[in-house]
């Protein structure tokens, strides 16, 4: 079996990532993309995250009526920082060892990898399926991962977490960067309140 892992926030899940999911699962031939919501993230500051049970639940709807993608609370459940080497090793424990592990990434995220925990390690026990990320250059790249690295084909999407919250904040129209039961579901939690 040939999985696909995709970590992340998903602060909120938007369109860029279903896309990706998407090209991921035709390109490479995989048979399961299992979204990862991150509890604590290490490089990123956690004031600005909504709480797990909405993100948790945002990708759910997102996600649901496709029989490939899949959801795993695993981060969520160990409530301390999400290192992406002990969500590795847990879902190969989980699948086998006979089944290969494609954690899938935005370019720009793959600059700091090696200050993750255990990079080195990490690198034995996956294959990266990168994003492209406008402004950001594969000549950027630590040569020590180019190795274990497969490109997703595909133009840079221009939707991000970070843009839509903003859109939020400055009461910006945001129905069309998202699915649409996610879209409902902002407007009706109020997630991203700024009152």
């Amino acid at each position: 079996m040939r999985l696909g892992i995709f970590g992340g926030t998903f602060n909120p899940i938007h369109l860029g990532h279903l896309i990706i999911a998407q090209e991921s699962l035709y390109q490479f031939k995989l048979d399961r993309i299992i979204f990862v919501p991150a509890a604590m993230p290490p490089h990123k500051s956690k004031c600005n995250i909504a709480i797990a049970y909405h993100r948790l639940r945002m990708v759910k709807l997102a996600i649901a009526g496709n029989p490939q993608f899949a959801i795993s609370d695993i981060e969520l459940k160990r409530k301390d920082k999400s290192y992406t080497i002990e969500t590795i090793k847990a879902l190969q424990k989980k699948y086998g060892l006979q089944t290969e592990l494609n954690f899938i990434i935005g370019l720009d995220a793959l600059l700091e990898f090696f200050t993750w925990k255990d990079a080195s390690e990490l690198l034995e026990l996956c294959w990266f399926l990168v994003a492209p990320r406008k402004g950001f250059e594969v000549n950027l790249l630590d040569p020590r991962i180019k190795h274990r690295m497969r490109f997703i084909d595909m133009e840079p999407v221009n939707i991000s977490a970070s843009k839509i919250r903003k859109r939020i904040r400055f009461h910006l129209p945001i129905r069309y960067y998202l699915p649409e039961k996610v879209y409902k579901y902002l407007i009706e939690s109020s997630v991203y309140d700024t009152k």
